[in-house]
């Protein structure tokens, strides 16, 4: 069952991509500029069947959708990891102090 559901989701993956192709092709940009989650979710909304005439309009209107959200330019994109001090309700131990019985 694992493998099916990763074939799954392999499969959606790269229908998702495939759509960015056609659509950058169609706008002439380049794919990697345009946005996957926009792409997504457009796909998700969209309901077309396009062995219809009437259809294939609206897979022109879908893919002309998905070039109109591209993303910046992104370099680097990588953030540093921040450690934070929570506030403790009691002081630091900074100093070596003696415990009571020893000498």
């Amino acid at each position: 069952m694992v493998y099916g559901a990763l074939t799954i989701y392999l499969l959606a993956y790269n229908l998702i991509r495939l759509i960015m192709a056609q659509s950058a092709l169609l706008a002439d940009v380049l794919p990697r500029t345009l946005s996957f989650k926009h792409t997504l979710q457009l796909w998700l909304v969209w309901d077309g069947n396009p062995r219809r005439k009437d259809d294939l309009d609206n897979t022109h209107r879908l893919l002309a959708l998905v070039a109109e959200q591209s993303i910046g330019n992104r370099p680097g994109r990588i953030e540093q990891r921040g450690v934070k001090r929570r506030p403790k309700p009691y002081p630091l131990l900074t100093k070596k102090e003696l415990w009571r019985g020893s000498k």
